[in-house]
């Protein structure tokens, strides 16, 4: 009776665990809800970009930031800034290199609650196959069964030679970009 009785506990404990994770591997972006833009400053002029392919996986627990996971992608050939000839130069090896290196990600490392649904995500920034470790700050909100987690952070886009050569100097094109997101997740539980 007490070994049927400890190997029910283990088998419904196992269902537990895998419905988790499968709830978890549920979590899921919606492309037509998101977006990641892009400021860089040419001659003092701001100029607003965006990355029109981009997908994450998300194994995010409010309740479990220790284990929780987050990794996003961008396609670096969808970079644009609406004008035909400078979208033409993004993929180019001084710029993006879009034919070495398709995309650029970033990987967590860790996820700290900061209260009122904030968050800062610590992680790497790969471009160009340059990676940094950076800390994004997050706010998450919910509305309904989607969860929107807006952004901001500045970088630095000489650290990943984006714009190398003669599009190194500074007085031309600026060293400081801010890259802005807005992306709406779905499967994210009770914050």
């Amino acid at each position: 009776m007490q070994l049927s009785t400890t190997l029910s506990r283990i088998v419904i404990g196992a269902a537990l665990a895998a419905g988790a994770q499968a709830a978890l591997a549920q979590q899921q972006l919606v492309p037509v809800q998101s977006e990641v833009q892009f400021t860089a400053r040419q001659m003092g002029v701001p100029l607003e970009g965006q990355f029109k392919k981009f997908s994450a996986q998300v194994a995010f627990d409010p309740a479990k930031l220790a284990t929780s996971k987050i990794a996003f992608t961008v396609d670096t050939g969808s970079a644009t800034l609406g004008s035909r000839e400078t979208d033409a130069e993004l993929p180019k090896p001084a710029w993006f290199n879009v034919p070495k290196f398709p995309q650029a990600q970033f990987v967590s490392s860790s996820i700290k609650a900061l209260g009122g649904g904030k968050f800062e995500v610590a992680g790497a920034l790969t471009i160009k196959g340059n990676s940094q470790n950076v800390v994004v700050p997050v706010t998450l909100t919910q509305n309904g069964t989607t969860t929107t987690a807006t952004g901001a952070l500045p970088i630095k886009r000489l650290a990943f030679k984006i714009g190398e050569n003669e599009w190194a100097d500074t007085s031309m094109v600026a060293d400081d970009v801010q890259v802005k997101f807005k992306l709406a997740l779905t499967g994210i539980g009770k914050l």
